[in-house]
């Protein structure tokens, strides 16, 4: 499988996978991944790096927005055998670990199978390994303080969004204007009917309620590029993507 890379600003990759996304943000020759796929994409994963010119030798570390299944496909891989960090909200480190889990059983997707995209969603999920579990052996939690930025390429700021996960983090791009919003804020996915800036549906949300309550904090972040763990790129105010999704969340 070849993900596909698109380069959104410079030094910013947002790569299209299974049907979820990661982000390289490469500043010479090091790399800060953001998000690793499902276990089934680490192939197109590898060959992201080497389109950019770069390598999993070349990551710095790798930054969770949430330790979902189709996030944290590769984490450990890279952790293990690349000695990378991973780093995730301190709330979001147990459920790394696999300490817990807070993701939709398929119990719970069966219930909604009546639901267009639904099934043959889930099928796809099962063929490239989102039932699998790949927990972190190590993850560590952001080594600053919340709302300053990271020491690593492309300099990210982590603002914690909880509701999807009890730590699930946005990625803030001050320079670039960009919002790299994980499964906070999306622009598409396979089991929803519309496009454009949306909540997840219901089922997929630990906390329907507090995702809701964070899409305020996404729409506070000064941007004008979104890059979601699900859906294209999307252009325009964040502050009004994020507007749009509470109104049609209601």
């Amino acid at each position: 499988m070849q993900a596909e890379v698109h380069e959104v600003g410079k030094g910013t990759y947002l790569v299209h996978g299974h049907h979820t996304n990661w982000v390289i943000l490469k500043d010479g020759d090091a790399v800060t991944l953001v998000d690793t796929g499902y276990p089934g994409d680490r192939e197109g994963l590898l060959g992201s790096l080497a389109e950019v010119g770069s390598s999993p030798e070349a990551v710095t570390a790798v930054l969770i927005t949430h330790a979902h299944n189709d996030h944290l496909g590769s984490a450990e891989y890279l952790r293990d055998t690349h000695d990378v960090p991973v780093y995730l909200h301190e709330a979001e480190v147990p459920h790394a670990r696999r300490d817990f889990l807070q993701q939709v059983a398929v119990g719970d997707v069966l219930k909604n199978a009546w639901r267009p995209g639904v099934v043959p969603w889930l099928v796809h999920v099962i063929r490239v390994g989102g039932t699998e579990q790949h927990p972190v052996t190590a993850p560590e939690a952001f080594p600053v303080a919340e709302g300053s930025p990271l020491d690593l390429p492309g300099r990210p700021v982590p603002v914690h969004t909880p509701g999807h996960t009890d730590g699930h983090t946005v990625y803030h791009l001050p320079d670039a204007g960009i919002v790299i919003s994980g499964d906070a804020l999306v622009s598409g996915h396979r089991t929803s009917r519309i496009q454009g800036p949306q909540l997840l549906p219901d089922m997929f949300h630990h906390e329907r309620a507090r995702a809701v309550a964070s899409l305020d904090l996404i729409g506070a972040l000064d941007a004008d590029a979104l890059l979601p763990g699900h859906g294209p790129l999307h252009r325009g105010s964040v502050q009004a993507a994020a507007q749009q999704a509470r109104e049609r969340a209601v």
